[in-house]
């Protein structure tokens, strides 16, 4: 086959009008460049947000599980404190006594460090 076969011929104008200034086949690939490009811009943003989404849940996951262990650690702490002695465990730790009871300091060869 010749090289002809696949040729398109010129288009003819129509009889008494001017000929076309506008070069369509031109125009058309400048419009299709800018078509895609505007679509390559409006990915742009969600694709960001995606990225970020997908890095923020890392850190999530990891607070989660700190979150997580920390109420562990509080409700064995809770029932703990609902046990018969957890009031007067309490009140020991803070130097409280019992009435009838009388409030003795060890200290250490090195000396005690009382603060006032």
């Amino acid at each position: 086959m010749s090289s002809r076969a696949y040729r398109v011929a010129p288009r003819t104008r129509a009889a008494g009008r001017p000929a076309s200034r506008v070069n369509w086949e031109r125009l058309g690939r400048i419009t299709l460049v800018l078509v895609l490009f505007a679509i390559v811009v409006l990915y742009v943003n969600p694709v960001v947000n995606f990225v970020d989404a997908w890095r923020d849940s890392g850190a999530e996951s990891r607070q989660l599980a700190d979150l997580k262990e920390e109420n562990r650690e509080l409700r064995e702490r809770a029932a703990t404190l609902d046990s018969a002695g957890a009031a007067e465990r309490g009140a020991r730790t803070q130097g409280m006594v019992q009435p009838d009871e009388r409030s003795v300091v060890i200290c250490p060869p090195e000396g005690c460090q009382i603060d006032h």
